[in-house]
């Protein structure tokens, strides 16, 4: 009787985990703007989006590992040991916008972009890349440049993209914090509707929920 007491705790302690480990697993990796810089814990656009899957599709593991300040560079660094630790059914990469900022090479943006890409599909994951525009007041030539990366890279490794993560609220300072560069808590919807449809077309396409509304 006590073997049998025994197991039936140690099941109960480790199905949880073991359902959890079978969940679909979106992992996030981005910079403020997907780290939510500024917005309060539950109305970031990833905290809403675990809400909207488990409401419209299915229970999925999401994994925000988006860092403050963060360079595509950081991300290239930090994603081999992410994709080991979670193992991530899809990887959606939102980085660039710092590089831009700080004036950091195209062509070094572009390779640590692609190779993020890279290492994403080697690990038998589906990609979602989100593009960002940079201020007019970076030159025309250098804001065309940069964002022409994100059609490159998603043209070069035939995967889905967004062409502008911050559509429809960049520009409308009811939507942006005072520091004109972040989001705000009203423009955290707004951000996951702009993501929505070509993510869900990647969870359907992987057949990784029955429906997906």
């Amino acid at each position: 009787m006590k073997k049998i007491l025994q197991l039936l705790l140690m099941f109960s302690l480790t199905w949880p985990v073991a359902l959890i480990a079978a969940m679909p697993k979106i992992l996030v990796v981005g910079d403020s703007l997907s780290a939510g810089y500024g917005v309060t814990t539950e109305r970031r656009w990833v905290t809403l989006l675990t809400m909207r899957l488990e409401k419209h599709c299915d229970s999925f593991s999401v994994v925000n590992a988006s860092i403050s300040g963060d360079t595509s560079k950081g991300g290239l660094s930090r994603l081999p040991a992410l994709l080991t630790n979670h193992r991530p059914d899809i990887v959606v990469i939102e980085l660039g916008g710092n590089d831009g900022l700080r004036g950091i090479a195209i062509k070094t943006m572009r390779h640590n972009l692609q190779q993020m890409v890279r290492l994403a599909k080697q690990s038998n994951a589906s990609v979602l890349l989100l593009g960002v525009r940079l201020p007019a007041n970076y030159g025309e030539d250098f804001v065309n440049a940069f964002h022409q990366v994100y059609y490159d890279v998603a043209e070069a490794e035939s995967v889905p993209l967004v062409p502008f993560f911050l559509q429809d609220v960049a520009l409308d300072n009811q939507l942006m914090q005072a520091d004109g560069v972040h989001p705000n808590d009203q423009a955290q919807p707004v951000l996951l509707d702009n993501v929505w449809p070509e993510l869900r077309s990647i969870i359907i396409d992987r057949g990784l929920v029955v429906g997906c509304n």
